[in-house]
């Protein structure tokens, strides 16, 4: 039988029986839909936090009392009990760490931004040196950024995000206009380019100003995150931590063999964490996708098994016509196998709709690699092919006298 026959004969009994087929699918679609649709989530968030959701550099690292990464609350009231990193720390670092290029130190709450009548809540406010845009990565749009002098003089200067612009300055320049953070009055020098969304959350909606003016206005008793960079390649990165981490382990007084009562932390930490919380997710969820593909596989095979026997006196006519075992195991392993990729072309357009339609409602980043489709509709057909082949070498090994015998 020529290859093409048997896909037209396979198509013609699928469409025969609709209701049939579309409830025999239901397992492989849900399997694959599942499958592309955790790739594309997963893949789109991998991708996300490796170039974006990390605020600084590659070459720049923090040194703060908390960690950024708490899993526990053992850990968290741990952290709670060392002592605050404060402004001379910073200044300690800055002076004394010749292997970094640019250090800053930031301190930060959420706060209530008002101007023309209008205000905005839940906006963060930051406390920065004069070196932290350039360290979160973040370029001036609009204006100016701040100076050594505003770290000296405390001044009422303030660079927002553009949340802050869109919403509370919609007419005109924003820069000299007046708002007020925490009902203190500002003067706006500077807009800090566009960042978008992270998981759904905005990232314009900030305002920055001097530490010095932070410190002064809530207090000297907040712990602030000292950032730096260093000044050169991978090796100069560890030579500059270890230089920083010798610095503060005087400074707070950590005695040999004792633990940092501190911590250091890069682009790693929070890559290291989603690497593991990824694929937890990613393989809970592919074996939950693998038990549908399985139990689509076990109906496929159910359904061939009834298709043989209702199509028992033809299957006899076709080999009292000359047709071979390899033709009747053909034609039900192409059977099978379109059926099961038909399911598998449904649930990779639905998984892909459905990353988009969680990417529309939530802002969670979702890109659909090439290799993931191709992947589903070689499991779906892989599955239907090999749930086919009893079915199929049931039929192929039909005697023809006894199957011509069948009654229709």
């Amino acid at each position: 039988m020529p290859l093409i026959e048997a896909f037209r004969l396979a198509l013609q009994s699928l469409w025969g029986n609709k209701l049939r087929s579309i409830l025999t699918l239901i397992g492989v679609v849900m399997g694959v839909g599942a499958l592309i649709t955790v790739i594309t989530l997963v893949n789109g968030t991998n991708h996300y936090v490796a170039t974006k959701l990390t605020s600084f550099g590659a070459d720049v690292f923090t040194i703060s009392r908390m960690s950024d990464v708490i899993l526990t609350p053992e850990e968290y009231f741990k952290y709670q009990k060392r002592k605050i990193m404060r402004f001379d720390d910073y200044e300690a670092v800055r002076d004394g760490c010749t292997d970094c290029s640019e250090v800053g130190a930031l301190l930060n709450k959420e706060t209530k931004v008002v101007a023309n009548g209008k205000s905005s809540n839940n906006t963060g406010m930051r406390g920065y040196t004069w070196t932290m845009m350039s360290l979160n990565n973040i370029d001036i749009a609009i204006g100016r950024g701040f100076t050594p002098a505003d770290d000296e003089h405390a001044t009422k200067n303030v660079i927002v995000g553009y949340d802050i612009v869109d919403n509370l300055l919609p007419d005109g320049d924003p820069i000299g206009k007046e708002i007020h953070v925490d009902g203190i009055p500002y003067t706006i020098i500077g807009v800090g380019d566009r960042q978008g969304k992270t998981l759904g959350q905005s990232q314009d909606n900030w305002v920055a100003i001097p530490i010095t003016t932070y410190q002064q206005i809530n207090g000297y008793n907040d712990s602030l995150d000292i950032y730096a960079r260093a000044n050169g390649n991978a090796e100069v990165m560890e030579r500059a931590k270890d230089q920083v981490r010798a610095m503060m382990r005087v400074r707070r007084h950590n005695r040999a063999g004792e633990p940092d009562d501190f911590e250091v932390n890069t682009n790693d930490t929070f890559l290291d964490l989603w690497r593991q919380i990824s694929s937890l997710f990613e393989s809970v969820t592919l074996g939950l996708a693998s038990i549908s593909l399985v139990v689509g596989g076990v109906v496929i095979m159910n359904i061939m098994l009834v298709a043989v026997t209702e199509r028992t006196r033809e299957i006899g006519v076709r080999k009292a016509l000359g047709a071979k075992q390899r033709d009747v195991l053909m034609q039900f392993l192409i059977e099978s196998g379109m059926m099961s990729l038909v399911g598998g072309a449904i649930g990779v357009v639905g998984g892909v709709l459905l990353g988009k339609v969680i990417t529309l409602v939530s802002g969670w980043p979702a890109t659909v690699p090439v290799w993931a489709i191709l992947l589903g509709l070689f499991l779906a057909t892989g599955v239907g092919v090999f749930f086919g082949v009893y079915p199929a070498s049931k039929a192929a090994r039909l005697d023809p006298v006894t199957a011509l015998r069948a009654e229709m």
